[in-house]
């Protein structure tokens, strides 16, 4: 897999979310690649990552949600 930049703007550059694509599309290429060559179409393959992705996103909240309330629970003790 192709190596991925490292960051170079601030964490409140209004461009970051670009760099972060940049820096990605290589190794994004690589994965629809790897995963057509294993037979998936691409369109599959897309799908797939945009469902994984949005998955993620979804855990990423519920975690953090779950810490500000175990939080608070252990305030209230």
């Amino acid at each position: 897999m192709a190596d991925i930049a490292r960051p170079f703007v601030t964490d409140d550059d209004p461009d970051r979310c670009i760099r972060c694509q940049d820096a990605l599309q290589a190794a994004f290429r690589d994965l629809v690649a790897a995963a057509t060559d294993a037979g998936w179409s691409e369109r599959e393959v897309l799908s797939a990552i945009a469902d994984l992705a949005e998955n993620h996103l979804f855990a990423m909240d519920a975690n953090a949600n779950s810490k500000a309330l175990i939080a608070l629970l252990r305030s209230m003790t």
